[in-house]
């Protein structure tokens, strides 16, 4: 990705580091010592953090975890697109204070889709919190993850914690243009099992040919009802929001995940769509979007000067 710095975030209230460590020593210290800055200050803590993480943090915070949330990332965000939705709902559950957040949504072992995911989250918590008092601290593995991981991570966060010294980063960039960077080609797979275009009238049949072919896949029926749900309200955006039609092909990845994508000619106006909690009061709040970040195990979103396409996967693994 190239570099391009524009305007950091407006508010002076909300502060989004990236912590670069090594090794799980580091770790524990700079992440042990900024929850316990916060439970001094009185402020509520949320970590969701990988299981591996998550429970050496918990050692060394002692009975200090007892006021701490916990959340394992490995789950909470094996979608990323669900990340940002729970970030909020605990500031939100603690009005009026300030809230401090370890994230980590990147660690050894994501694929390349979920890491362009994970990337396109980091650059929108800055759009989301930009007027809200709160820390997200959000740490990096330095010895094992990719250059190309952490050079991003330079370009979404503001500030960078480095050796134990905080400074700005020169390469920060705003969520627009990382998030544009993210909309890279999808590789197209080998071949396609459906192939259906469909317009107003056409999602029931929808609705059934899906149904049909998850039928042939290895799901139970909870996760085959997960994915028809979600096929059916992308369909139904592309009626009702890309352009009244749409196109649906089906087919399973070489690790048996069953992946269904729709290509319409929409255009995704609010990048925050989808990853927070709708408002129930709206009519149009992004509630189908948001429903089919819940349902899958990942969405990969491509939003271009041609349309909107959306890649779901839902795997056999994850009930």
């Amino acid at each position: 990705m190239t570099d391009t710095i524009t305007t950091r975030p407006e508010a002076e209230t909300f502060v989004h580091p990236a912590l670069f460590y090594q090794g799980l020593e580091e770790y524990v210290r700079e992440t042990g010592s900024f929850v316990r800055g916060a439970l001094a200050a009185d402020e509520p803590v949320f970590v969701a953090v990988p299981t591996s993480r998550l429970d050496a943090l918990r050692q060394e915070l002692g009975p200090d975890a007892a006021s701490v949330d916990f959340a394992d990332m490995t789950e909470l965000g094996r979608n990323p697109g669900r990340i940002l939705a729970a970030l909020q709902g605990f500031a939100d559950r603690h009005p009026g204070r300030a809230a401090r957040i370890i994230g980590e949504p990147i660690w050894a072992g994501r694929s390349r889709a979920e890491i362009l995911e994970a990337t396109r989250h980091e650059a929108l918590i800055n759009t989301a919190f930009h007027d809200r008092r709160a820390t997200i601290l959000c740490p990096y593995d330095t010895s094992c993850l990719p250059s190309s991981v952490i050079a991003d991570a330079r370009r979404t966060h503001p500030t960078l914690i480095e050796n134990s010294r905080t400074g700005s980063s020169s390469a920060y960039t705003a969520a627009e243009v990382v998030c544009a960077d993210c909309d890279v080609p999808l590789p197209e797979p080998d071949a396609a099992e459906v192939c259906l275009e469909y317009a107003a009238g056409d999602l029931g049949e929808v609705r059934e040919q899906a149904d049909a072919w998850a039928r042939r896949m290895e799901l139970s029926p909870a996760r085959r009802g997960d994915l028809v749900i979600a096929i059916s309200e992308a369909a139904a955006n592309s009626v009702a929001h890309g352009g009244g039609s749409g196109t649906l092909r089906l087919w399973t990845s070489a690790c048996g995940t069953a992946v269904a994508e729709v290509r319409d000619g929409g255009r995704l106006s609010d990048p925050l769509a989808g990853r927070r909690r709708p408002s129930l009061a709206s009519s149009n709040g992004g509630r189908g979007l948001w429903m089919i970040h819940q349902l899958c195990d990942l969405v990969e979103v491509r939003a271009q000067e041609t349309g909107l396409t959306l890649r779901l996967h839902v795997s056999p693994a994850h009930v």
